[in-house]
């Protein structure tokens, strides 16, 4: 050999099991016994000379490799038959399946900076969750995978995309950034459904304003027009997200100056909880019951949509909102036979700690309440609550979206049992009594998609299921929509619940971008939920 060639096995490591010569495989097991760290290095594998291979911990199964020049550092797991080829750059904590074909110059990054605004970059704390690749998937040269992402199997990722959010099983994706072309199982994934979904968008848009007159009556925005009901805060909170989801303005009529001065008003300085009534002038002024309780009561709900249509404003609470409470407080709760109620006081709760961490930098007891909320899931079902043979599974389920959408959700940690999660809801889901007539709603629907939505960020598990509800529930709704109204809260119901309104529409359009976005097809849209139903975490603990 010519001194300094580079080795044929170095670039064409896939000859190494089968064609190798004794001086070849020498050469590789004193490579090998030069690496540093904890090694599980399966027979038949094959670490170029020339890469820089630093881990911590590397397990490689059988017939895998990594080739000439790659960059491979920390806790690195490769599966059998799969492959890290020339120039490849994999870091962090990763985790690669059986039959993996990772493309030259393609980079798999498990870690991120911070971007807190007035510190230096390279002063910013780093975060790390990790990427995780699921077995016979391909992946083309010059792709880009970042931190917490994870790929599930059989999936092919196209030369050059920028993966930055998870890829279901059995998908094709491509672009910058990536998004799902196809599906490979011939399921109608797609299909018809991006351009539906863009006309449907279109549409929304373009009735924005005739929705929202429909439901002003000249002082005040109402739920439904010709519902005899007490003047609320909710509408007006709805109709500040409708307007900012679709057309990212206030609604026509109101400057975003007096949307903020009537929500701060009614916030109780003393507490920080905002008190049922009215925004209009009479409703001005110190909120008349101070005394309720962020955990029950009519005042809880009021810290999502007002903090959230606050921030969508650009504004935030004046004060900070008191969150005591004690762990007996919490056992209190009725998780029996009212889970929903139970987990709408912890979406609360933590939605009131989330505010004061985001709004005015107080922390409070968010440690207790994680700690509690892991000590009490069920192993078994990865929920809170139990079962009732009345409604089966409803109250769990829709307790379960409840409580993590303002805790696990909203401070962007994971599930504690996210595949038993899934079983659990995707369960609830084949109940086609909670999904018929007047169950056939809002509520009932979001608390679903939502949890199979969040469990996926950690597990693939039933999405194949999943996926099929998402569409069957997806071309359900959209037809719904009615012109110039919008969406009633439950359509097919039998009550005033099915005559649209503000809070049907606001919810129905948070969840057909979260059925959508299940299904990878949300930038169709063209809409992305920035108030109570967003996506991200107000808050990111990790």
């Amino acid at each position: 050999m010519v001194p300094n060639e580079p080795l044929r096995l170095d670039f064409l490591p896939w000859e190494y099991a089968r064609k190798a010569s004794e001086a070849e495989r020498d050469r590789q097991a004193e490579r090998q016994a030069r690496l540093g760290g904890s090694l599980e290095l399966a027979p038949d594998v094959y670490v170029a000379e020339s890469a820089a291979v630093y881990c911590d911990e590397l397990r490689m199964g059988d017939r895998s490799y990594i080739a000439a020049h790659a960059y491979v550092t920390g806790r690195i797991a490769l599966g059998a038959d799969s492959t890290i080829n020339p120039f490849t750059a994999v870091r962090g904590v990763v985790t690669i399946g059986d039959g993996v074909r990772i493309g030259a110059h393609t980079s798999l990054l498990a870690f991120n900076h911070g971007t807190a605004p007035g510190e230096p970059i390279f002063k910013q704390p780093h975060t790390a969750v990790g990427i995780t690749i699921g077995d016979d998937v391909w992946i083309g040269s010059n792709v880009t995978i970042l931190d917490g992402v994870t790929v599930g199997p059989h999936t092919i990722i196209g030369a050059g995309a920028v993966v930055t959010k998870d890829i279901p099983a059995n998908s094709v994706a491509a672009g910058n950034p990536a998004r799902i072309l196809r599906s490979r199982t011939g399921a109608s994934m797609s299909g018809d459904l991006p351009a539906v979904l863009k006309d449907f968008a279109a549409k929304a848009r373009e009735q924005t304003d005739d929705v929202l007159a429909r439901c002003w009556d000249g002082a005040r925005f109402v739920d439904r027009p010709g519902i005899d009901r007490e003047p609320e805060i909710r509408p007006w909170c709805d109709a500040i997200e409708i307007a900012d989801l679709l057309v990212r303005r206030t609604p026509a009529g109101h400057t975003r100056d007096d949307l903020v001065r009537r929500l701060r008003a009614r916030q109780d300085p003393a507490t920080g909880l905002v008190s049922p009534g009215d925004l209009s002038d009479d409703g001005l002024g110190k909120p008349s019951d101070a005394e309720l309780s962020v955990l029950e009561g009519p005042a809880s709900y009021h810290v999502l949509c007002v903090g959230y249509a606050l921030q969508v404003l650009g504004s935030s609470f004046e004060h900070p909102i008191t969150t005591d409470f004690t762990l007996d407080d919490l056992d209190n709760l009725p998780w029996a036979r009212r889970a929903w109620s139970a987990g709408s006081g912890i979406d609360a709760l933590g939605t009131a700690l989330a505010r004061n961490l985001h709004d005015h930098q107080e922390s409070g007891a968010l440690e207790s309440l994680m700690g509690w909320l892991l000590t009490r899931a069920d192993p078994a079902s990865g929920t809170w609550g139990s079962p009732h043979p009345d409604d089966g599974l409803l109250q769990v389920v829709n307790g379960f979206y409840r409580l993590t959408r303002g805790t696990y959700a909203q401070f962007g940690l994971p599930l504690p049992y996210p595949e038993q999660t899934v079983a659990t809801v995707l369960a609830h889901s084949n109940d086609r009594r909670m999904f018929t007539g007047d169950n056939y709603n809002a509520c009932n629907v979001l608390d679903v998609i939502h949890p199979l939505w969040l469990a996926r960020k950690q597990t693939t598990y039933g999405e194949q299921e999943g996926r099929r509800w998402a569409e069957a529930q997806l071309r359900a709704i959209l037809t719904r929509w009615v012109d110039g109204a919008g969406f009633a809260f439950a359509p097919d119901g039998t009550d005033d619940r099915a005559i649209p309104g503000l809070q049907g529409t606001e919810m129905w359009l948070a969840i057909i971008w979260l059925l959508s976005d299940y299904l990878g097809l949300s930038d169709a849209l063209g809409y992305h939920p920035r108030g109570v139903h967003r996506p991200e975490p107000l808050v990111s603990l990790r």
